[in-house]
């Protein structure tokens, strides 16, 4: 029998249908016997292609930090317009726009840029690079961009309004000053999108008042 003219597996396969699995189930879902039933292969066929679970992990990650949009941090520099303040709006966006669409994918991204993850450490140089070349000190730049990240990150770990009961007994007696906490669950993507914006404008007030100052 002819060999078939496409490979039946391949490592773009392999991330797409476990980025596929952590979106629908969880990260607990994305296991090497899942992964090749998924995929119709034997377990030992991935390994020519993801050597561990972690490398697995790092690549889905960043496969989806592959979708922020970066364009906004090219060109910057003293005066330019539109200035830092705004690129760094625009990212912090384009990143939590990225994570809100893949949410079980976070954890992952919060330990860290890693060896295998191209595509976090070409936007951590994009943020510190466009923040020196705005005139940002290359100490001051580096609190910056990791002052962002645990922002952003922090953000899409879980939702504030989605952790309270919507029971109203819950509050009664003891919480008399939570009376409508009930009703945040209904109001759960409002409430978390405008207390992102709230946050974002007040710390790039402060930044804005440190970058005077510099």
């Amino acid at each position: 029998m002819a060999r078939p003219r496409q490979p039946l597996l391949s490592r773009e396969r392999i991330i797409e249908v476990a980025l596929g699995l952590l979106d629908t189930e969880g990260l607990e879902a994305v296991s090497t016997r899942r992964l090749a039933a998924e995929l119709g292969v034997s377990g030992p066929s991935l390994y020519n292609h993801v050597a561990t679970k972690d490398e697995l992990l790092d690549a889905v990650a960043d496969t989806v930090l592959s979708e922020v949009d970066l364009s906004m941090l090219a060109g910057l520099g003293p005066g330019s317009d539109p200035g830092w303040r705004d690129a760094l709006y625009g990212w912090a966006h384009a990143y939590r726009e990225a994570l809100a669409a893949h949410p079980n994918v976070v954890p992952v991204l919060a330990r860290g840029p890693g060896r295998r993850r191209p595509h976090m450490l070409r936007m951590a140089d994009a943020v510190f690079g466009g923040l020196v070349d705005a005139g940002w000190p290359r100490r001051e730049a580096t609190r910056v961009g990791a002052l962002m990240r645990f922002f952003i990150i922090g953000s899409a770990l879980a939702s504030f309004a989605g952790g309270f009961p919507d029971d109203a007994a819950v509050y009664a007696d003891e919480y008399p000053h939570l009376d409508q906490a009930h009703l945040l669950a209904d109001r759960q993507k409002e409430i978390d999108e405008s207390a992102f914006e709230t946050g974002l404008q007040a710390l790039l007030d402060g930044l804005e008042g440190r970058f005077a100052k510099l």
